[in-house]
């Protein structure tokens, strides 16, 4: 399934998409909990799957029609990964890492895959970073490689927007990563079995048309399993947490001379079975 909340920003409604259409899950089923995140915490995709063979013609709206928001507009938390590819490691000049390097960005950072992205007015140096992004499906804590796969209720893109002044200037990376709008997200989250293999998916990032990172899942430091139960040895995880994998080379950052968004730009990010991000930069 691909698994989208749909609507104005803070009223997004649960819904799946097939092809040009959106289902109105809540219309479909008003029983049910009237957010993604929430399904997950009641266990219900399998209830999910059983009313899209049975949703009347009226609960579907053209996709077109409405605006697609995070999918998970309000996790608790988002746990993201530096120089976890090795080409990223070698461009940024720093070894590679002997365990998975973690931060965070807020929820605030939160934003719809079409979304505009705002520069804001913290940084003069904003750049872009293509990323998978797991989302968890249970609660879970101390889980073990082979245990991981379980507890992943799908995957979808996430845009690491990153204040590079501010990253480096602050010599932490939470305020660079978390002004408003920095983590575009979506536009669905595709359930596992839509993913035959999450590391070995093609990932691309545009700017204005021009290819700026183009690499593979394969080129993962640390690949999912050894993610999660490495962020779950001593921490829970609870549904719809996100966690961001880590970005390839070719960032604007360590371009020759480098290069930044400014406002009007087009950023498009592609991953291989999950659609396309597409903004446009504002100030």
């Amino acid at each position: 399934m691909k698994l989208v909340s749909f609507g104005e920003p803070g009223l997004e409604m649960p819904g799946v998409v097939q092809g040009e259409k959106v289902l109105d899950l809540c219309m479909a089923d008003s029983s049910l909990p009237p957010s993604l995140r929430a399904i997950l915490e009641e266990d219900l995709l399998a209830r999910i799957r059983a009313l899209l063979a049975a949703a009347p013609a009226d609960c579907w709206v053209e996709a077109a029609r409405v605006r697609f928001g995070p999918p998970i507009p309000d996790p608790r938390n988002i746990i993201c990964l530096g120089l976890n590819y090795r080409d990223h490691a070698e461009e940024m000049k720093m070894e590679m890492p002997k365990s998975p390097l973690l931060f965070s960005k807020a929820a605030g950072a939160i934003a719809g895959a079409y979304d505009p992205i705002p520069l804001g007015t913290a940084s003069k140096t904003v750049d872009i970073e293509a990323e998978l992004a797991v989302v968890i499906g249970k609660a879970c804590k101390g889980l073990s490689e082979s245990d991981a796969p379980g507890a992943i209720a799908g995957y979808t893109i996430l845009n690491d927007v990153s204040g590079r002044d501010l990253q480096f200037g602050d010599k932490q990376w939470y305020r660079g990563k978390s002004q408003d709008g920095y983590a575009p997200f979506g536009p669905f989250l595709a359930t596992p079995d839509e993913i035959p293999d999450p590391h070995a998916l093609r990932i691309v990032s545009r700017v204005n048309g021009e290819t700026w990172q183009a690499s593979s899942t394969r080129h993962l430091i640390f690949g999912i399993p050894a993610i999660l139960a490495f962020i779950t040895e001593g921490m829970t995880l609870f549904p719809g947490d996100v966690i961001a994998t880590g970005t390839p080379s070719g960032v604007g950052y360590r371009k020759t001379p480098p290069k930044y968004l400014k406002p009007g730009d087009t950023v498009g990010i592609e991953i291989e079975r999950l659609g396309t991000q597409r903004a446009r930069v504002v100030l």
